[in-house]
């Protein structure tokens, strides 16, 4: 009796800290479009979807049964009688995703004013989780042939850590100011074979204010990238940094010509040897080197926490999309639940645990 009186005050709390975020994320990302607005609110929803991520129920049919058997409890942590059919939580929990990708960056900005993490300097990283079911490989698909039980929508991609891996990727941006805590700040999903640069240049505009230095590995290493990070619309310098190892593709280019656009590949020519330079510096070298204490590990303690090493939870790519960024918005409220209580640390398996 004490033990579930202790595990239902926890995620209580757990749920008090979530609910002011996520309507503020329903506010920020409103329904657009003809129809009528749903009779159960996006909030709502992706409350309950955090609460069964919190308990770690991995189908949908056990997560509904979960909550259909808690939904006494759970509505007095949601202040909400609102529950859906089994049928409406299928279909919403697919599209979830758009909500909690901007209550993972609401989130962030949250800890941040707390003073839980300092984003003077951040990272960005891309990870792989391999799909259920059987891999797809080219040849099958070439010849339309599909193996029993395939997931049609995972795609193949490659990383240095996980190899060749046919799935689906989550991407992040950490926190890594010395002596901070490591925190997700920002976070997207997509499939295996999603480009990196293209993932994050959406970023960039959501970056915290206070953000000086951005490092990355050579997979986002593209011109586009770099004076999105250095430069506002305007062309002006933002007084931030971008760090990212040159990738060798990317370094034939054409001989130029004096203006139009050869003087405009001069230009990002220069300002990608001026970037190499900082890089090369002691104190580029001394800020890259955070990515191996921040973001590198943080991929190996989210997959852990949410038992993501081999495979992932479900099948399709909005299904996935939503486990993933509702796991790094579960992950934040861990780290900030965890500040609360005087940890000022991301050691937060024990309080899964303890649930």
């Amino acid at each position: 009796m004490g033990k579930r009186a202790t595990e239902g005050t926890c995620v209580r709390a757990l749920v008090q800290l979530a609910v002011p975020l996520l309507k503020a994320a329903q506010q920020q990302c409103p329904r657009t479009g003809p129809g009528a607005k749903p009779d159960i609110p996006d909030w709502v929803m992706a409350g309950l979807i955090m609460i069964v991520m919190i308990k770690k129920k991995k189908t949908k049919a056990a997560q509904y049964r979960f909550l259909s058997e808690h939904r006494r409890e759970i509505a007095d942590w949601l202040g909400s009688e609102a529950f859906p059919s089994r049928a409406t939580y299928y279909r919403r929990y697919r599209s979830a995703h758009r909500l909690f990708r901007t209550a993972v960056r609401v989130q962030g900005e949250r800890a941040i004013d707390e003073g839980v993490t300092d984003a003077r300097d951040v990272a960005v990283d891309k990870s792989l989780v391999a799909a259920q079911g059987k891999p797809w490989h080219q040849r099958q698909r070439r010849r339309g042939r599909a193996p029993a039980g395939v997931d049609r929508q995972a795609t193949w991609g490659y990383s240095e850590y996980d190899g060749w891996t046919f799935g689906y990727s989550y991407e992040v941006v950490v926190s890594s100011t010395p002596q901070t805590t490591v925190f997700p700040l920002l976070a997207s999903a997509d499939v295996a074979s999603a480009s990196e640069p293209r993932s994050f240049v959406e970023k960039i505009p959501e970056l915290p204010a206070s953000t000086r230095m951005v490092s990355a590995d050579s997979g986002y290493d593209a011109n586009y990238v770099g004076e999105g990070v250095e430069y506002d619309e305007h062309g002006r310098r933002s007084g931030r940094r971008f760090l990212c190892p040159e990738n060798p593709r990317n370094q034939r280019r054409p001989k130029t010509k004096p203006g139009g656009a050869d003087a405009s590949r001069a230009h990002s020519r220069e300002l990608r040897r001026q970037r190499r330079r900082f890089l090369e510096s002691a104190r580029g070298r001394r800020v890259y080197a955070r990515r191996k204490k921040s973001v590198e590990p943080f991929n190996q303690w989210f997959k852990s926490l949410f038992e993501l090493e081999h495979r992932v939870w479900h099948r399709g790519l909005d299904n996935n999309r939503t486990q993933f960024l509702a796991g790094v918005f579960v992950y934040q409220l861990l780290v900030r639940y965890n500040h609360k209580q005087g940890r000022s640390n991301g050691c937060v398996r024990w309080i899964l645990d303890a649930l």
